[in-house]
């Protein structure tokens, strides 16, 4: 059932109000699309429409925004508060308080409840494993959570790697050398540390060797004492490659582990090592596991909606399927009844 909510805001300032909804009502838009409802303006009057609880939310959000109007919003800002709003419930009760980290972006932080766990599991465990759909800041966070670790002395380098396999192309048709094929797989890797620590500070410190990205291969035989390490697209290891990852921690280390479960794109047949790890290391005491949902996205808000259009589709194709097989066996039992009654 639908509800109807009029919000207003006195004494009239029309510069918080203009600010409030941004160029073209971009703002109000964006709320809109967060908590799927609608958002009708009349000078300093707001009418919201939706699901009830919705309704709350989009109100907490025009409340937010315009207590924060007295500076200009940028899209970043209404996108950003808005997940924190989402991730607090009708109620708005506050997030726990999340861990701060030594980055060049000052105001990084966790901005769901999971993305808080998962910053308190990296700090309190050696070995952290994230898991979740694209967008949650699974590979973000862990990168600034090593960057945090650095400027900290609290380890020596920084590792990061993840597994060179192709999601439909070949690696054969990319031009270059080995380094220079594997590098698009290490860009997001490389973004994240250009945008936390600045670009010619993460030069330096590869000509130091003080920060290292290389394919999970480059890892065999290796052992990794005093670095804080990262293993990225991790649902696309195999369980061999995984045991070695992992079994690549030395004394002084620190590990996070990342992956996309529903992204694995390994040969058909082929286990996936993260998915294997889940099961063999769940109850391993000093290994933490932080599950992402799609609550946890922290892009555009249609994004959130992509992963569970595609979620939902998954379980109805599994629906289906349970069903087929279901009504095959059906008839297989008739037919041998039949069989029998000959």
């Amino acid at each position: 059932m639908a509800k109807t909510l009029e919000v207003f805001f006195e004494p009239v300032d029309n510069l918080r109000l203009s600010r409030l909804c941004g160029v073209l009502d971009e703002n109000l838009r964006q709320i809109e699309n967060a908590f799927d409802i609608t958002v009708s303006r009349r000078g300093e009057q707001f009418t919201l429409t939706g699901h009830p609880s919705q309704v709350l939310r989009g109100e907490m959000a025009l409340k937010h925004f315009y207590a924060r109007a007295d500076q200009d919003l940028s899209l970043d800002d209404v996108q950003l508060g808005l997940i924190e709003i989402g991730s607090r419930g009708s109620g708005g009760d506050p997030l726990q308080p999340a861990p701060v980290l030594l980055t060049r972006r000052t105001e990084l932080h966790g901005r769901t409840p999971r993305q808080v766990e998962y910053l308190k599991n990296i700090q309190e465990f050696d070995i952290t494993f994230g898991i979740g759909p694209a967008g949650t800041g699974k590979t973000y966070l862990a990168v600034a959570s090593a960057v945090d670790a650095f400027e900290r002395d609290l380890v020596e380098r920084i590792i990061l790697t993840r597994p060179a396999v192709e999601a439909g192309e070949r690696l054969g048709f990319l031009p270059g050398d080995l380094a220079q094929k594997v590098d698009p797989y290490l860009r997001p890797l490389y973004d994240a540390l250009y945008d936390l620590m600045g670009f010619d500070r993460v030069g330096k410190l590869f000509e130091r060797s003080l920060i290292e990205i290389a394919p999970l291969a480059f890892m065999r035989g290796r052992t990794l004492n005093n670095a804080f390490i990262i293993l990225d697209e991790a649902q696309n290891t195999t369980p061999e490659q995984m045991k070695m990852f992992l079994t690549r921690i030395g004394f002084g280390a620190k590990a996070v582990v990342t992956g996309d479960l529903t992204q694995v794109d390994l040969a058909r047949g082929q286990r996936s090592g993260l998915k294997e790890a889940r099961a063999v290391l769940g109850e391993v005491r000093g290994i933490a596991f932080t599950e992402f949902s799609k609550e946890d996205v922290v892009r555009h808000p249609l994004v959130a909606r992509i992963v569970e259009a595609y979620d939902n589709e998954a379980e109805r194709v599994a629906r289906a399927r349970a069903a087929t097989a279901t009504r095959a066996q059906a008839q297989d039992e008739e037919r041998k009844d039949g069989e029998t009654g000959d």
